[in-house]
């Protein structure tokens, strides 16, 4: 895919960065991988857990070989998962530059309660600690809810 390429990153150790420049609601990449439950990640898979992307309240999506694999973490990240079609899919939030590392805020996926991984973004924004989304300040999760990058198994428990 000429649309995105690998790098050095400023974050953690490869990124994935924009070979072009993308407008925002553009999609950037379809998340693939392998397919998993929690319990599979537990039986099968606990050496690549930090691998696995939460898709739904008990599914996730593991290394798939391609440029995903790459996707770095940032407090103040330039994409979002969207749910659509069946598909997981990388979708710009804000116009992200020609060259630019793409990231994406995984604490927007997450609702397990389970794992958690401490900051290296870097941001000015950087909140230290990725955590489950219902641990966001209110602010910061109605800003994801607005750009449309909360799924419904996440985003119906903080409705109440």
């Amino acid at each position: 895919m000429a649309d995105l390429f690998v790098a050095e990153s400023k974050i953690a150790g490869k990124g994935m960065f924009a070979a072009r420049g993308f407008a925002k609601g553009e999609t950037v990449i379809e998340f693939g991988g392998i397919p998993a439950t929690y319990e599979e990640i537990e039986e099968k898979y606990k050496h690549l857990e930090n691998y696995f992307l939460q898709v739904d309240e008990n599914r996730y999506l593991g290394p798939s070989g391609n440029f995903d694999d790459f996707l770095n973490h940032s407090c103040d990240p330039n994409a979002g998962m969207v749910l659509r079609g069946g598909k997981a899919l990388l979708v710009a939030i804000k116009d992200i530059p020609r060259g630019e590392e793409v990231t994406m805020d995984f604490s927007t996926t997450m609702d397990e309660d389970d794992w958690e991984l401490d900051c290296v973004c870097g941001s000015k924004n950087c909140r230290k600690r990725i955590r489950d989304f219902k641990y966001l300040p209110r602010e910061i999760q109605e800003k994801y809810v607005a750009a449309g990058v909360v799924p419904d198994y996440v985003a119906k428990k903080i409705r109440g």
